[in-house]
């Protein structure tokens, strides 16, 4: 599994976000290409190599064009950013996960302003700035191939910082509400070092926060930010690699993997069934591990459906909100639960079809099972227009 560890000691902000992806090797015109998608003009992405502290870093900047923005563009509200990304042709997925950590934006600036979700704008944050910084990062790590990101305790530095409401303490406020639950500390540096989109980021994204995980380094990178402070390099940096296949340890290769995950569930009997397919599709996209559907029977003798997801708990209250808003149940409950799996590695494979991805899944040492990549398998049907079981016994 190809995982990125986003190395905060320096803070976090979008652009450095964007940098440290450049800078680990994704080419810019294909993040621009991908960016065309999303009906936003009057900008271009600029980048350069820089030195923050004598260490080399990539500087990326949104440049708008002359007369490209307006009041009405810099202080776009909710609706105006989910118009945008919801008429783009930018893939499900990344749609779904940029609006996830748009909202959560909204959410925070809304709290700390006292104003109602609907009303609040991005103002400090630039809407293009924010938008282009936003998707640009989840793409550079689709690019990348990462499946999961992970972090380190965040910088975020301190002091006070200028605002269009005046000096506001560092972390701002917006920042603050944002990194709730994510380990934090203050470092000497009398500056901001983590903004809102930064904050937003690394929470809509890391599925962990603490010590670098045991991974196999692949790439690294490193992204400015704009100032240049003496005794600590303003860089982001980002390490990309994959979970090893084998672990050494005393008692040699450990069987399973552990870990804790977290179990949604909610009972459903009166509402279309439908809609089920909707559902479970938008927590799917929003980081649920898996969705699935079981016949009860409840009070009464009514049937019914209990709808279960297990996710990371990072996921969790976005994942509730999807059911709040796209159900007809009242609650939920949920609870943390045990979970042993076996280790996973997914390699790219040539075939008569031409490349696909393979996933072994292993036992300690020994492979117990190879399964070839459904969505890939699918395209190739697609495309050669023969079965789909056919790709899949050839290719197994």
């Amino acid at each position: 599994m190809k995982i990125a560890y986003f190395d905060c000691f320096s803070g976090i902000s979008g652009d450095m976000c964007l940098g440290a992806i450049v800078d680990a090797g994704v080419s810019l015109k294909a993040i621009e290409k991908e960016l065309g998608k999303i009906p936003l003009k009057g900008y271009r992405l600029e980048s350069k190599k820089v030195k923050r502290s004598h260490i080399s870093a990539t500087k990326v900047d949104v440049i708008q064009k002359p007369g490209a923005g307006n009041r009405a563009t810099q202080r776009r509200r909710w609706k105006d950013i989910e118009r945008i990304v919801r008429i783009s042709s930018l893939s499900p997925e990344i749609k779904e996960k940029g609006l996830n950590i748009f909202r959560s934006l909204f959410e925070a600036e809304a709290k700390v302003h006292g104003k109602s979700f609907d009303k609040v704008h991005l103002h400090e944050l630039g809407a293009v700035d924010c938008i282009v910084d936003i998707f640009a990062t989840l793409i550079g790590l689709k690019i990348l191939g990462v499946e999961k990101v992970y972090a380190s305790p965040v910088n975020l530095g301190q002091g006070f910082v200028l605002t269009a409401h005046g000096a506001l303490p560092v972390p701002a406020p917006a920042t603050a509400e944002l990194l709730k639950k994510v380990p934090v500390y203050s470092s000497s540096v009398n500056a901001e070092l983590t903004t809102p989109t930064g904050a937003a980021l690394l929470k809509g994204l890391s599925s962990g926060f603490g010590d670098i995980p045991l991974m196999e380094i692949e790439k690294t990178g490193m992204g400015a930010g704009s100032k240049n402070f003496g005794n600590l390099p303003n860089v982001l940096r980002i390490l990309i690699g994959n979970a090893p296949s084998t672990v050494a340890g005393k008692q040699g290769i450990p069987p399973f993997q552990d870990d804790t995950v977290t179990v949604i569930e909610t009972n459903i009997d009166d509402m279309n069934p439908q809609i089920f397919e909707y559902v479970m599709e938008r927590l799917f996209k929003a980081g649920g591990l898996d969705v699935f559907l079981t016949q009860v029977i409840m009070k009464k003798g009514r049937p019914g459906v209990k709808l279960s997801v297990i996710c990371n708990k990072e996921q969790r209250d976005d994942l509730i909100k999807i059911i709040l808003r796209e159900t007809s149940t009242l609650g939920v409950r949920f609870h943390e639960a045990g979970r042993k799996t076996l280790r996973r590695i997914i390699k790219t494979t040539d075939t008569e079809f031409g490349r696909v991805r393979i996933k072994t899944s292993k036992l300690g040492n020994a492979v117990l099972k190879t399964t070839p990549e459904y969505e890939d398998c699918r395209k190739i049907a697609e495309r050669f227009k023969i079965p789909l079981r056919d790709v899949l016994r050839k290719i197994q």
